[in-house]
């Protein structure tokens, strides 16, 4: 029986190269990811453990990207722990708002995520590397503590979905319409205990940012971990942020899914999951005219080049409505970077925009733009369950960047359609 890429990447990461679906095995991964709400989580069960130091510092990366900049005292103290952590362990690969940005972002953009790897992360959208043809895996913070200690982990290898694109997006459709639709079809739980495998011809209609985006809302849909078929435009993004010994992983002719799921690009259209579920998938026509206080583009996969290319787009020349905020967030420092060079956050700041350092900041609750009672936003962010960005009596959204900008114009769910072409994205 042949293998899917999940098998085939475990294998590469167990000790005796055998992985097969259903099987309990212990992974050896390349790089272990912890942030400032996990770190300083895990640092109590590592100590309490014995250990007295890392099993490979140099596989280990530490973000501070969920409270930083700092909101208060307690915030400061978790970063604080976080980089005094990096520091007693002789870990060099330390990032914060300034030198990086949001964790999954910051991990494709320095080489650390590429074709075959296996990362594991404590923060559940690690899933975000399958678009790199990866596989990330979300633990808690006490399993990455063992990790840390031991530089591996048991794990069931799961079974796995073949999701198979074909035909070429739509005008004012991206990634993120991509996997609303999917979540919409198998719900929440669809994928749980499982991998998502995606390949097909279409595959190569959504560029690197727009696989990242599908990628990281795998574990939406309860999906253990997901993976993509790596291309020359993956390969190529890899090599130019540094990585280079790495090795392509296909799944084979024969492999064994659990289901296929089909799904012409062509016949999408923009999508808008409806609060307080991902699952909860609509076209934007069905919602047109719905109010909205706060418009918030950026997080882990949704704060790219591509994503504030496409608010630029709509924003040039007009104004945010009056009733509206604005937030954008790159998701690094580099993007923030590319765009100022292109002139984006010129455009979007003279729209009226607030302009953020890279955080997580509103996308989960924490800062930067928090919901009052009664508030409804618009949003590029992963979930939008109830006081998920703040007040349990507030309302989110979830769109792409495209609908989330014409919002933020309108002052209410509009088609973007309205505001922009594609030739100027």
């Amino acid at each position: 029986m042949g293998a899917t890429m999940t098998e085939k990447i475990f294998a590469r990461h167990t000790a005796d190269g055998r992985a097969r679906a259903g099987e309990i095995v212990e992974l050896q991964p390349d790089v272990v990811l912890l942030n400032d709400v996990s770190g300083p989580v895990a640092a109590g069960p590592f100590a309490e453990m014995g250990a007295t130091r890392v099993f490979d510092p140099d596989k280990v990366v530490l973000v501070a990207d969920h409270f930083s900049p700092a909101k208060d005292v307690q915030s400061a103290e978790l970063i604080r722990r976080l980089r005094s952590f990096g520091e007693t362990y002789g870990i060099k690969s330390y990032y914060h708002t300034g030198n990086g940005g949001i964790e999954h972002a910051v991990l494709a953009e320095t080489g650390r995520v590429y074709p075959g790897a296996l990362v594991f992360g404590a923060d559940s959208h690690t899933c975000t590397a399958g678009a790199l043809n990866a596989s990330g895996i979300g633990f808690g913070s006490t399993d990455l503590a063992a990790a840390l200690a031991l530089g591996s982990l048991w794990a069931r290898v799961p079974d796995a979905i073949r999701v198979d694109l074909t035909g070429a997006l739509p005008v004012y459709v991206s990634g993120k319409d991509v996997i609303l639709e999917i979540i919409r079809r198998i719900g929440v739980d669809g994928a749980l205990n499982a991998a998502l495998e995606f390949g097909g011809p279409g595959l190569g209609a959504l560029n690197v940012d727009e696989r990242m985006a599908v990628a990281n809302m795998a574990v939406e849909a309860g999906a253990e971990t997901c993976v993509m078929e790596p291309d020359a435009a993956v390969e190529a993004y890899a090599r130019a942020h540094g990585a280079h010994d790495f090795t392509a992983t296909y799944p084979d002719a024969e492999a064994a899914y659990v289901a296929h799921i089909a799904l012409d690009l062509s016949t999408l259209e923009p999508t808008i999951a409806a609060p307080p579920s991902p699952a909860n998938g609509l076209p934007v026509s069905a919602l047109l005219g719905t109010p909205v206080h706060q418009v918030y583009v950026g997080n882990c996969a949704n704060g790219t080049l591509t994503d504030l290319r496409q608010v630029a787009a709509v924003l040039r020349g007009r104004q945010v409505a009056p009733n509206v905020r604005m937030f954008v967030v790159p998701a690094t420092q580099a993007i923030y970077r590319d765009a100022m060079r292109e002139g984006l956050l010129d455009v979007i700041s003279q729209a009226g925009a607030t302009i953020s350092a890279p955080t997580c900041g509103a996308c989960f609750g924490g800062h930067n733009g928090i919901l009052a009672k009664g508030e409804t936003a618009i949003a590029t962010t992963n979930r939008n369950f109830r006081g998920r960005m703040g007040d349990p009596d507030s309302r989110v959204f979830l769109a792409n960047a495209w609908v989330a900008a014409a919002a933020a114009v309108a002052g209410e769910i509009a088609h973007p359609g309205a505001f922009a072409t594609p030739a100027q994205s």
